[in-house]
């Protein structure tokens, strides 16, 4: 099917792996030129030969620590004509309230949830004067389903949540689509760091994280590509009526007993 997005121009954060990387190739193969960016200049640089390999797409990287004002505005500098924004850049720590000092929450927050406030505010200006562009925010279920020992995630993810959902209820008037995805228990680096956490406070001890990666839907976590795929139709002229809306991608997990 043709997303009718060839010759876009979408920006990636966090896009060096993961869900981000996963997006990057997506978009890629459907004719997008790519931005990427993240900390790791070096991370980014393998991740932009990944997705060059897939797609005769043009691949620009900016290493940037997004939790800064002044990055995020240096980045809307170097590229101020994206098509489509898609927010992923975030690492908000497990833990319980006691776990976490309150200047971790702020470092949190600065990076998921300011972070993607702020962005929103450098790019939705230059779409709503042409009518056109999509903002995809990746979340997390975790804004569905607060749990004490995510708590600092947990409050993050609703709140992007609220903001997912306001902003596209606005912008939908000048011709934007703001959108969310939540997923769930995915395939990366991170969810073994999480599960990691998880593990030590369940059981005392982290080697034991894959204990804490079972009972799921379909018996396995979601794979980085089909949140990049959802992506994908979110942003696209095809998803033009999905507007507003935060999808829940956990196979049904929450309904479960």
């Amino acid at each position: 099917m043709d997303m009718q997005l060839a010759g876009k121009r979408v920006l990636v954060t966090g896009g060096s792996k993961g869900i981000g990387l996963a997006c990057a190739e997506a978009f890629a193969r459907e004719g997008c030129d790519v931005v990427l960016t993240a900390r790791d200049a070096a991370a980014l640089s393998a991740a932009a030969d990944k997705v060059r390999a897939l797609a005769q797409v043009r691949v620009e990287t900016l290493a940037a620590d997004l939790s800064r004002v002044e990055e995020r505005e240096r980045l809307h500098a170097a590229f101020p004509d994206i098509d489509v924004l898609v927010n992923n850049a975030g690492a908000i720590p497990s833990g319980r309230l006691q776990d976490i000092s309150i200047q971790r929450w702020q470092e949190a927050w600065s990076l998921k949830v300011f972070g993607y406030i702020h962005l929103c505010q450098l790019y939705l200006p230059a779409m709503e004067a042409r009518k056109a562009g999509a903002v995809v925010n990746i979340i997390g279920m975790a804004g569905r389903s607060p749990k004490a020992g995510y708590i600092c995630g947990g409050a993050g993810n609703a709140s992007l949540i609220a903001f997912t959902q306001a902003l596209g209820a606005a912008t939908q008037a000048n011709g934007v689509k703001v959108v969310g995805i939540n997923p769930a228990v995915t395939k990366t680096d991170r969810m073994i760091t999480q599960a990691r956490v998880n593990a030590k406070l369940k059981f005392g001890d982290e080697e034991r994280w894959a204990e804490t990666i079972t009972g799921l839907p379909f018996n396995r976590p979601i794979e980085s590509a089909e949140i990049a795929d959802l992506a994908v139709f979110l942003a696209s002229p095809r998803g033009v009526y999905v507007n507003g809306t935060v999808v829940d991608v956990d196979g049904g997990g929450m309904w479960r007993g």
